[in-house]
């Protein structure tokens, strides 16, 4: 037998049974994908200038969720869930979950921004980077997300039909909807697709490409933001949807929040 030389074997993190977890739940929905380019020049130049300025850095990503959650508080049917009884619970708080990078090439901590409809831009920027700078200070880091990847596979089993049909109970654990932000690992465009593994609504953020515009009648270069938007169709119907994902890009294009950041 020849030795295999070449390679380094080490251990799978229990984390990502999580990780796991959440792939073989998502299957069970019939999700549709709408791709987006946001024209995001006027939000990114106003970034840059401020950090020129004072040199803050803005997180981008809670710019992105303070207009996904206001844009969400227009419609409340975007991140509904559906009870045992196959009511639909709407509810007023947008809680938005996101993965933060705390260490790198670790599992993203998985956080979740509570009533982001009813914070500001610079609320929800506070948030995310005392988190980057603290992760134990988030609330997802829980006993039950500690235990949960060495418990049996049926435990674990019980445990998702459970939370499934208590939409209340699925909130104060995931929140309503999630955003995942791949694009700032990379540079140029490109649209990244998700799974709902527990969400009505889920938000891919991919990257950001400089091409011709056309601003007033003139062409000119423009960043755009590849979105990639997933949505529970047996929930969220095709009008609604269209309705969303264009108010998400008016505010987002406006540079909703930015201009009252203090």
């Amino acid at each position: 037998m020849k030795l295999q030389v070449g390679f380094t074997t080490i251990p799978f993190p229990p984390a990502r049974q999580v990780i796991v977890d959440a792939g073989r739940n998502g299957i069970r929905w019939h999700v549709t994908q709408a791709l987006l380019e946001i024209d995001v020049t006027t939000a990114r130049r106003f970034i840059r200038e401020h950090k020129a300025a004072t040199g803050e850095s803005f997180s981008f990503t809670a710019f992105f969720i303070a207009c996904l959650a206001h844009a969400i508080d227009e419609n409340k049917h975007l991140h509904a869930y559906r009870n045992w009884r196959n009511q639909l619970i709407l509810f007023e708080q947008v809680d938005v979950a996101t993965l933060i990078e705390t260490t790198v090439d670790q599992v993203s901590l998985s956080h979740v921004v509570r009533a982001a409809n009813k914070k500001t831009f610079r609320e929800v920027h506070q948030e995310i980077r005392t988190i980057q700078a603290t992760p134990a200070k988030s609330e997802q880091k829980s006993e039950l997300l500690d235990i949960a990847p060495y418990l049996p596979a049926f435990v674990r089993g019980l445990f998702y039909w459970a939370l499934f049909k208590n939409p209340h109970w699925l909130k104060q654990i995931a929140g309503t909807v999630v955003v995942t932000s791949v694009g700032m690992f990379g540079k140029g465009g490109g649209w990244g697709f998700g799974f709902l593994p527990m969400h009505t609504l889920g938000i891919t953020v991919g990257g950001i490409a400089e091409k011709p515009g056309v601003v007033e009648g003139r062409i000119e270069i423009r960043e755009y933001l590849c979105v990639t938007v997933s949505m529970d169709h047996d929930i969220i119907d095709g009008a609604p949807a269209a309705r969303f994902v264009q108010r998400l890009k008016e505010l987002v294009e406006s540079g909703y929040g930015l201009d009252n950041h203090q």
